[in-house]
């Protein structure tokens, strides 16, 4: 298989993906500002959540372009990658309507970090695909990862007595990523 049809597999997935998140969003009761006040954690995990997804598509997408064979493995670590992403809108829903607390925010962490953690299973299994890509010369450099995954644990430790804290470490993994992933520039 190549991978620009994986790569439209996954384009249409996580367009569903999103179409979904959204689709979570209620329309406020009335046109007041103070209507809308009641949906603002909703709306921030929301966007935190569109953020993500985009963050993981825009990686996924480099990734790809480096990529020159895909096998079964590829295709079964893309689907998790998939699965996980595709939990992003019931862990909206649910800060929705249980507020930024404990067990909804660790919920959040649990799928962002499952979806990185996929996100490396999909990495190694392109390298063992083709151990002569670039992909295998371009996930030298693990800085990026070993940051998120320590805002990650950080983060579902904090949640217990701290959401917001939480949620602080969920914004900042964000930030390390928004840049996309330069170590597939021009390979």
């Amino acid at each position: 298989m190549k991978a620009d049809r994986l790569n439209a597999f996954t384009d249409g997935v996580i367009a569903i993906i999103i179409t979904i998140m959204v689709l979570e969003l209620p329309v406020p009761k009335d046109g007041t500002f103070a209507a809308i006040i009641p949906e603002l954690p909703l709306f921030g995990a929301y966007l935190l959540s569109f953020v993500m997804v985009g963050i993981f598509w825009t990686n996924h997408h480099h990734m790809m372009q480096s990529a020159r064979r895909v096998d079964g493995g590829v295709l079964w670590a893309n689907l998790s990658l998939l699965f996980c992403l595709s939990l992003f809108p019931f862990v909206i829903r649910w800060i929705g309507e249980r507020g930024v607390s404990a067990l909804p925010v660790i919920g959040y962490g649990v799928v962002l970090t499952a979806a990185g953690i996929a996100y490396i299973l999909l990495e190694k299994a392109l390298i063992r695909a083709d151990p002569d890509s670039a992909v295998g010369d371009a996930v030298r450099g693990h800085g990026k990862e070993f940051a998120t995954l320590a805002l990650d644990v950080a983060a579902l430790g904090l949640a217990w007595f701290a959401p917001w804290a939480a949620v602080a470490c969920y914004i900042a993994v964000a930030a390390i990523w928004l840049v996309p992933d330069r170590r597939f520039a021009g390979r």
